[in-house]
């Protein structure tokens, strides 16, 4: 683990109040708030975090020379232990089994509670997002490339299938009458797959009123998808029994995750611009923008802690992006020990 460690994790209310820049402090009305800022450190880029609420570990991944996969108390946000994964993109948990799954390449299979790798698993493609089904056992590893969907058995982890999607898939989510539902970034639509044939049913089609969807969220109960899109800056709600729009509703640049919490019956997307949208749900077919909270740039990224009601997300400061040739796209530099984890709640 990096030496960043031995700083202190939890800052007091009057340091966190010295911290925050007018952009943190300032925010629309509603009832989220800044509750803490951890200023984590090491090198090394980030993609999801992931808040395994009965555990109460909080698992994320770094990348660079010296990536692995991080694992943190949720509570306190103090270190555990890490997971040797090699670069990855995030990580699942079965608490079933206790076996947790990082999108690394392979594939890495470890023990949750012991953090030792049990074996890892080439599912060809680039491992990228990922689901639990804890009905089944069964777990969702996505990728950009083919095979863009590898289903896993969380007790052996032996691959169950793989298919196709369509397009490029991002967040999924399973609803209660056996369907994944995935979003297509690439093609602005939302695959629908049988889990008991692992095949593609049917898409829904949101090009009409956004595209590049990057997250995806859903209340089960009522069968209503939540998906965050960039390319009008909105958050687009469906039916996900037919693929009805309910509606539409602003909230920023550079979303890429949502999140439903059922106990207070809203949904959430994080914007790279530096916002949380939170999105209530007055009726299943009645939505408004409850609070547009300011956050900090590049903190696009979310999990929700379902035992606190709490969403984490993740940022770092950047320097200048070098000069780039014509047609190439060039990611400003991290600047060394500045990740840091912000935490959101009543």
């Amino acid at each position: 683990m990096t030496s960043a460690r031995s700083l202190s994790l939890l800052l007091s209310t009057a340091a966190l109040a010295a911290t925050l820049t007018p952009a943190l402090s300032a925010q629309t009305a509603g009832p989220y708030k800044i509750l803490n800022i951890a200023k984590i450190g090491g090198d090394g880029g980030w993609d999801y975090l992931t808040a395994d609420a009965p555990s109460r570990q909080l698992y994320f991944a770094r990348s660079g020379p010296n990536g692995n996969l991080k694992v943190y108390n949720l509570d306190t946000l103090a270190p555990i232990g890490e997971v040797a994964t090699g670069n990855a993109h995030g990580a699942v948990v079965d608490n079933a089994t206790h076996h947790g799954f990082a999108t690394s390449n392979p594939v890495t299979m470890f023990d949750t509670q012991t953090l030792k790798v049990i074996k890892t698993i080439n599912t060809g493609g680039r491992p990228d997002g990922f689901l639990n089904d804890p009905a089944t056992h069964h777990v969702y590893i996505l990728s950009h490339a083919s095979p863009n969907v590898t289903v896993l058995d969380a007790a052996t982890g032996d691959i169950v299938k793989a298919f196709d999607a369509g397009g490029a898939v991002e967040q999924s989510v399973l609803d209660n009458h056996g369907h994944l539902f995935i979003d297509l970034e690439d093609k602005d639509a939302i695959a629908v797959v049988d889990t008991a044939t692992y095949t593609v049913t049917g898409k829904y089609d949101i090009s009409s009123v956004s595209g590049g969807c990057a997250g995806l969220a859903i209340d089960a109960v009522h069968d209503i998808l939540f998906a965050s899109c960039s390319d009008k800056k909105n958050m687009v709600i469906l039916n996900a029994t037919n693929g009805k729009i309910l509606q539409v509703l602003p909230t920023g640049e550079g979303s890429d995750g949502a999140e439903f919490n059922p106990d207070t019956m809203e949904a959430f997307s994080t914007q790279g611009e530096g916002t949380l949208a939170v999105i209530k749900e007055n009726s299943p077919t009645s939505f408004t923008l409850e609070q547009l909270l300011k956050t900090q740039p590049r903190a696009r990224t979310l999990t929700l802690d379902l035992k606190t009601g709490h969403i984490i997300t993740a940022t770092a400061d950047f320097g200048p992006a070098p000069a780039a040739q014509p047609g190439q796209r060039v990611r400003p530099p991290m600047l060394p020990n500045s990740f840091r984890l912000i935490v959101i709640g009543r």
